[in-house]
């Protein structure tokens, strides 16, 4: 019987059509039939499944179990929470990441940056509403960037902004991992030994973190400057939303911008003007868009054909039984 690939409705969205995803897609068609997967993968969807290519469903441990054929879940983008990745582990299938949008991701955070420092959010309402009155706003040259993580997105956002802070700027860099003193050097950043540094002296803060749990709280808040902004491309769940809500409420930053829909523990947030959302789309782009397209579809073609996927987000797999088999390895 012929095998199946589930695909998510990404693939299928008209506004990112391009030449290049329609040529991927029709080279994985000729390794298996097609469909789009539901939002919850079990038993019931398993059967002659080789591969999938996920947007963000949720994977039970039935369909691991029934799918017998299941190589690789190739995630369209970074995140992993959804898929169980210890299970997959256990089952035998590969789960990749495409980490091909960091360079949009890092442009997003750039140009929050500049918005919150002019002021453009603000300035539009009041345009709208008739107010021509001038406002304070800040230049980006000169000031504070704090970066509260330098992973690989964090790094291109520093490069980005070390020649736009100009030689008055300051960039200031905080993470755990052991080379940071090293590679904020390399960077021209100055690295801070404790993130409430950042907050102290930065005006604009930029979150680059991965982590289930909030690492900023209300007494964070409480001791940046009144004009300085907070910016959240990672995760929502990093930041405590009812210390943010109350924070600028208090006047104690001026803006708080989330990469997360108004909804869930961000709907305390609807409606408020200097609570900036944007549906969690920092990484998306035209561009963007197509690398990811042509990476998990590259990825999931690679594990059919017997050949080790780039990204393996799990590279133990390789050492199971089922993994070593049609990977041909003894």
């Amino acid at each position: 019987m012929a095998k199946k690939i589930l695909i998510s409705s990404i693939y299928e969205n008209p506004d990112f059509d391009s030449e290049p995803r329609r040529k991927g897609l029709a080279d994985l068609a000729k390794l298996g039939g097609l469909s789009q997967h539901p939002n919850e993968l079990t038993d019931e969807h398993a059967e002659d499944v080789i591969a999938v290519l996920a947007g963000g469903p949720l994977v039970h441990e039935s369909f691991y179990k029934a799918a017998s054929d299941l190589r690789i879940i190739a995630r369209w983008g970074v995140g992993f929470e959804t898929v169980n990745v210890d299970l997959a582990t256990q089952y035998g299938v590969i789960i990749t990441v495409a980490p091909d949008h960091i360079e949009t991701v890092a442009e997003y955070a750039i140009a929050q940056w500049f918005a919150t420092l002019k002021r453009v959010y603000a300035m539009n309402q009041r345009a709208h509403s008739g107010d021509a009155s001038l406002m304070r706003t800040y230049d980006v040259k000169g000031s504070t960037l704090g970066l509260y993580g330098l992973g690989r997105i964090g790094q291109e956002v520093a490069i980005r902004a070390k020649p736009l802070l100009g030689e008055e700027g300051r960039l200031l860099v905080y993470d755990i991992r052991p080379d940071i003193k090293e590679l904020a050097a390399k960077l021209g950043a100055e690295a801070v030994d404790d993130p409430m540094v950042l907050f102290h002296e930065s005006d604009t803060i930029s979150l680059h973190v991965a982590g289930a749990d909030p690492i900023v709280t209300y007494e964070c808040f409480c001791a940046m400057k009144p004009h300085a902004s907070v910016i959240n491309p990672s995760r929502g769940n990093l930041v405590d939303d009812e210390a943010a809500n109350r924070a600028i409420r208090e006047e104690r930053l001026y803006y708080y911008v989330i990469d997360d829909p108004v909804n869930g523990p961000r709907a305390i947030h609807k409606g408020h003007p200097r609570i900036i959302s944007t549906n969690h789309c920092a990484g998306i782009s035209v561009e963007s868009t197509i690398r990811l397209d042509l990476r998990t579809i590259e990825q999931a073609i690679d594990a059919i054909k017997g050949r080790e996927p780039a990204h393996i987000l799990n590279p133990e797999v390789l050492n199971h039984p089922r993994v070593k088999s049609f990977l041909g390895r003894r």
